[in-house]
């Protein structure tokens, strides 16, 4: 019965009393390295699909014409408006093919570090151009092109700062929580 007045197990809180009304030391959880080492793995393997998706000797649109003025043509008639082209879709096609690449780099650099992805971004794509532009006679190299690509690492750059954000305050928050049980029990 005195247990269940005082809120829990009655040696719990003859310690509590005996310790001078102090709680047991309860010590945060170890830091997880586990979401950087996943998405480590997934970089790297995504980065290999960059590079030979940007440094094969042809294109990747090369006899696709045909399908991709298709594709256009079925958008058209569905409200796209008529000066999205083929330079447009390609745009797009470049911001999309980046955001994971910027989304994983953002998972993997430490929350200080996010500013060399920023950096980062921008030079890889531009690394690819160059070696496009100096070994590759097919491919095309253009700032446009660079553009495109820092715009969608940025993209999800951003997004996985937001998530790490997200996760960090509720993390907080279940620690908090946790601590506060420890020390004082579980709320009634």
């Amino acid at each position: 019965m005195l247990a269940e007045a005082m809120g829990g197990d009655v040696t719990d809180e003859m310690t509590r009393l005996l310790r001078g009304g102090r709680a047991p030391a309860v010590r945060r959880p170890p830091k997880s390295h586990l979401r950087a080492w996943v998405a480590g793995v997934g970089l790297l393997a995504y980065l290999g699909v960059v590079l030979a998706a940007t440094l094969s000797p042809t294109p990747l649109d090369k006899g696709y014409g045909g399908a991709i003025d298709k594709v256009l043509s079925v958008g058209y008639r569905n409200g796209l408006p008529a000066w999205f082209g083929y330079a447009e879709l390609e745009f797009l096609a470049n911001v999309a093919m980046f955001i994971p690449l910027g989304f994983l780099l953002g998972l993997v650099l430490p929350r200080r570090g996010i500013w060399v992805g920023i950096l980062l971004l921008p030079a890889f794509s531009a690394g690819v151009e160059a070696c496009q532009a100096m070994f590759l006679a097919a491919r095309f190299a253009t700032i446009g092109d660079v553009i495109a690509n820092s715009i969608g690492g940025w993209v999800g750059l951003l997004a996985a700062v937001i998530i790490r954000a997200l996760v960090y305050a509720r993390d907080q928050k279940v620690i908090a929580r946790a601590l506060h049980d420890a020390r004082f029990g579980p709320p009634r």
